[in-house]
């Protein structure tokens, strides 16, 4: 067993799931410690560890969960018995779960028809830095914007529309350097929504998503397994554990606090490797 190669996947575990879930893009760090290290430069780790988190926010919004997909089963029959409308109303998991699912569809065509464009992406460093600018301007624009809205918007009066748009964002953070918790949470707070529901919707549509990309991966994630074993499941649980805390901090954050740290964050960090691919 390769002791280093497994400390390496626990380092990457822990980057992969803070950032997965702090607005500073998960994607840009597993490329930029694949290039520190020399470790691993393929996405069935990257899922591996994109799993990690996925098994953070289920566990953290777990009783949401429940009740989102009780809630849904029942909305199927509400159609059927010509009273979705009425009943999306009466029940906030109801309508949270069909806004989940509406807001995925836009990242799962992108998924579909843009998925070679995505993985030639992950191999620019000059792209990922500069999408890292990119998620830095939404993050300090969301919050300016933010603080101008008075009335903003609950889940009660959160529309498919919304849902929509944020789906759409997270479709462009498959860009690598485009922090997808960063788009997403960004565009709701542009939208006028609640601050903790921008967060809490932002985490949940990361469900679906990241399900997806692991379903797509799960040849590779076998073939990795069999040859890096350790590595792979060191990086996974060191994922879970960091996404779970991350989510925590993160909920706590956008209360209390505001984005504009990890907007400049994103803009130090996206200048610097700039800057380094340009003159090297």
């Amino acid at each position: 067993m390769d002791f280093t190669q497994i400390i390496i996947g626990i380092l990457i575990g822990i980057v992969q799931g803070l950032t997965e879930f702090l607005p500073v893009s998960s994607s840009a760090h597993l490329v930029f410690m694949h290039e520190i290290t020399g470790f691993a430069p393929n996405l069935a780790f990257d899922t591996v560890l994109h799993i990690g988190s996925l098994v953070a926010v289920v566990v953290y919004f777990w009783n949401d969960l429940v009740h989102m997909f009780r809630s849904f089963f029942s909305s199927l029959l509400d159609i059927f018995q010509g009273r979705f409308k009425q009943g999306l109303s009466e029940d906030k998991y109801k309508k949270l779960a069909w806004l989940v699912i509406i807001g995925t569809i836009p990242a799962g065509l992108a998924g579909v028809f843009f998925k070679d464009f995505f993985e030639g992406l992950f191999s620019n460093l000059t792209a990922v830095a500069f999408f890292l600018l990119i998620t830095g301007l939404l993050l300090w624009g969301s919050e300016r914007i933010s603080r101008r809205i008075k009335d903003k918007t609950g889940l009660k009066k959160m529309t498919l529309k919304d849902a929509i748009l944020v789906g759409v964002a997270q479709a462009c953070a498959i860009a690598p350097g485009i922090s997808r918790s960063g788009a997403t949470i960004s565009t709701g707070l542009f939208l006028g929504l609640e601050r903790e529901l921008a967060a809490r919707f932002s985490f949940l549509l990361s469900i679906p998503a990241i399900l997806g990309a692991a379903l797509v991966q799960v040849n590779d994630i076998s073939a990795g397994l069999d040859v890096n074993t350790g590595a792979y499941v060191a990086g996974f649980i060191a994922a879970a554990i960091s996404g779970y805390l991350a989510i925590k901090l993160m909920l706590k954050l956008i209360k209390e606090r505001n984005l504009l740290i990890f907007a400049y964050y994103c803009w130090i960090v996206g200048g610097f490797v700039l800057i380094l691919t340009l003159l090297f």
